[in-house]
């Protein structure tokens, strides 16, 4: 995946988070709660947090609002949205395998080697 933009830049968790979140709509709360749980409790979304990225994400035009009551909005991916969150998995897919390669080599004897005070 060549990075050629913005929209192609790794992005930080908590973007990534609230995308994944917003495969379903949700509303801001309802983000948080979700993040948590498939998280398993790591990563907590304060509300500043959540509404200034969705507000980035609005603007960058990677969410809508779907559904709007007196007191919530909800939020769901665009098209371009998807297809960004997507890129995002093949990159960190491609991270693990080449983690997971390093992983598996024996380390070199020059490697191992210390250097003699």
């Amino acid at each position: 995946m060549a990075l050629e933009g913005p929209r192609d830049a790794a992005m930080t968790e908590t973007m990534y988070y609230i995308l994944l979140s917003l495969a379903s709509p949700r509303h801001g709360y309802g983000i948080m709660l979700h993040t948590r749980q498939i998280t398993n409790g790591r990563l907590l979304l304060g509300a500043g947090t959540i509404y200034n990225s969705l507000a980035r994400l609005l603007r960058d035009g990677l969410v809508e609002i779907c559904e709007q009551t007196r007191r919530r909005k909800f939020y769901k991916l665009t098209a371009v949205g998807r297809s960004v969150l997507i890129r995002e998995i093949e990159r960190l897919n491609e991270l693990c395998r080449n983690g997971a390669d390093f992983a598996r080599q024996e380390p070199s004897p020059q490697a191992v080697k210390v250097p003699a005070e």
